[in-house]
């Protein structure tokens, strides 16, 4: 199971949303938050998602741990992989896309991440951590390849907050061959099996011919899957 939000992580307008998440578990979840899109930004800054992201899942009844995976080292540590590997949900904040996917590529911790999605657990990724779930993100100077856990897409957060003229710029950008999932604040699009769900406002989705807007409730697979 995959989930892309476009902003708010860990914030209170969160809370609906992130219940549903933790309502696909029979049980309370195991949850880990990896604050590794921050690494650059300092021990205090690490250490503020990490806690923050903690206290909002344990709020909700989860059962949640920090893993401060920062910077390469730490992402190959084998004994926060063993930690992350045993969760139910996986939780990557935002901060730098192309920092977290170079921080995460090829390591025991992207390793762990993959056994969890593999056997029914959930990632979930806000802003950066939706981004790297993309076959491409945008990039400084240019594009950067993402993880390709939605073959074909290109994921944009923040959706809407972002111009439509700054959007339509990117779109032209990416290529039309790819599909351009935007996602609102407050908002998860959830890939459950091949079931795909808007949870809270607005979810955009734009393939070479359509651009179509989505609210809350389920949206047709092939919106997503055609080709773009």
């Amino acid at each position: 199971m995959l989930a892309i939000i476009g902003s708010g992580e860990y914030l209170e307008p969160m809370t609906a949303v992130d219940r549903e998440l933790l309502d696909l578990f029979d049980t309370p979840a195991n949850v880990v938050c990896l604050p590794t899109a921050a690494g650059r930004e300092g021990d205090a800054m690490v250490d503020d998602w990490m806690h923050r992201g903690v206290d909002h899942f344990n709020r909700l009844g989860a059962h949640a741990e920090p893993i401060r995976v920062w910077d390469r080292a730490t992402a190959d540590d084998p004994d926060l992989a063993d930690r992350i590997a045993a969760a139910d949900l996986v939780y990557l904040s935002g901060g730098k896309p192309s920092y977290l996917y170079d921080t995460l590529v090829d390591t025991r911790a992207w390793q762990a991440i993959s056994d969890v999605i593999d056997r029914g657990g959930l990632l979930a990724g806000c802003s950066a951590g939706a981004m790297i779930q993309g076959e491409l993100f945008a990039g400084v100077p240019r594009s950067h390849g993402g993880f390709a856990l939605w073959p074909g897409c290109h994921i944009l957060p923040h959706f809407d907050e972002i111009p439509p003229p700054v959007v339509s710029a990117m779109r032209v950008a990416i290529g039309r061959d790819r599909t351009l999932i935007g996602v609102d604040g407050d908002t998860a699009l959830l890939n459950s099996n091949g079931t795909y769900r808007v949870i809270g406002r607005r979810v955009t989705i734009w393939t070479r011919s359509d651009k179509t807007e989505f609210g809350p409730g389920e949206i047709p697979a092939d919106a997503i899957l055609a080709p773009a």
